[in-house]
């Protein structure tokens, strides 16, 4: 099993770099310091939101208000500095993260306590709170030139050579891996989505780790919203319209299984990065955005089917079943 996972990871991280030295064989700027450090930054957001999806998949959920929950934080954090400018970044920071928990944990109850389908449920929040970002803010956009310049360069600062946005996305992979590989929050995760009904006999709530992960997932989107909207300036209502697309995309691709219970943060970084490099790679090609959108849907329709047929092989157990009749007694 864990040659199965170093496999498929160490695969996929091959055929990045091939991809990778495939276009900086055409393009030699390509890999330049800069260029790279550049495009690190330009993917840590889908770093960051993949691996909140990452949480929702492994319990056999999807959470397709991702993007709405980062409009909506992002427009709240604009209109908050906005309003007070003196207050500074950490206000904007809690308020971020609060108001993306409060979302995921919404979603979380739904799926919980009323045992609504993942999609469904998501698929409707995504709506309400897309609504919301326009009721917020009355249609209005908030420009760069109405941001603090505090606001603006947190995120967008230099520490030992790279962006403080991508320091976090580091920073979140290191806590992701210790979470999901040391901690018993983490293998609760994963067996409750390996195997539901063997996780409810070992004391797991099921549906508790769902809450659990839709509301860590609320609350990375919800710091994802204030990144955003700093990073480019710009607060409204379709901020990250679609991107939820892009974010399931890099867990697949990642490695991470729709069916639940299987998926690496190493893979999900991978795939993130993958898909990174191809949105950076086609521009300098010359295909049109049209063009860009159908490669981009044909690699990951190609790594779905790829992952399918690597799920026929055991994923990670963590609850595994006697092969032996037991006698029961009398």
């Amino acid at each position: 099993m864990h040659f199965f996972k170093f496999s498929r990871d160490a695969g996929l991280g091959a055929l990045t770099l091939l991809l990778l030295a495939l276009v900086s064989i055409a393009f030699p700027a390509f890999i330049s310091p800069s260029n790279l450090f550049g495009m690190f930054d330009d993917t840590a957001l889908l770093i960051l939101l993949a691996f909140g999806e990452m949480l929702v998949l492994l319990t056999r959920g999807v959470d397709l208000s991702n993007s709405a929950v980062v409009a909506l934080a992002g427009m709240i954090a604009a209109l908050l500095n906005q309003a007070m400018p003196e207050a500074g970044v950490l206000p904007v920071l809690a308020i971020s993260l609060l108001v993306g928990l409060l979302l995921g944990m919404f979603n979380g109850i739904l799926v919980w306590q009323l045992r609504l389908p993942s999609m469904v449920v998501t698929l409707g929040t995504m709506s309400v709170y897309r609504g919301l970002v326009f009721v917020a803010s009355g249609g209005a956009w908030v420009n760069s030139n109405q941001m603090s310049p505090a606001f603006l360069d947190f995120i967008r600062a230099n520490v030992l050579g790279i962006t403080v946005l991508s320091w976090f996305a580091i920073g979140l992979v290191a806590v992701a891996v210790i979470l999901l590989r040391y901690r018993p929050l983490g293998r609760n995760l994963y067996a409750a989505g390996n195997n539901p009904s063997a996780a409810a006999y070992a004391g797991i709530d099921v549906g508790r780790m769902q809450f659990v992960a839709f509301t860590l997932a609320g609350g990375i989107s919800g710091l994802c919203g204030y990144f955003w909207v700093s990073r480019f300036g710009v607060a409204y209502t379709d901020v990250a319209l679609g991107f939820e697309m892009q974010v399931i995309a890099a867990c697949v691709i990642g490695g991470v299984s729709m069916a639940g219970g299987v998926g690496t943060v190493t893979g999900v970084v991978i795939g993130a990065l993958f898909l990174g490099i191809i949105k950076n790679a086609l521009p300098l090609i010359g295909l049109s955005p049209f063009w860009q959108m159908a490669v981009s849907g044909l690699v990951i329709t190609g790594a779905v089917v790829v992952n399918a047929r690597g799920e026929r092989s055991p994923g990670r157990r963590i609850l595994e079943q006697s092969s032996k009749p037991e006698t029961a007694a009398v």
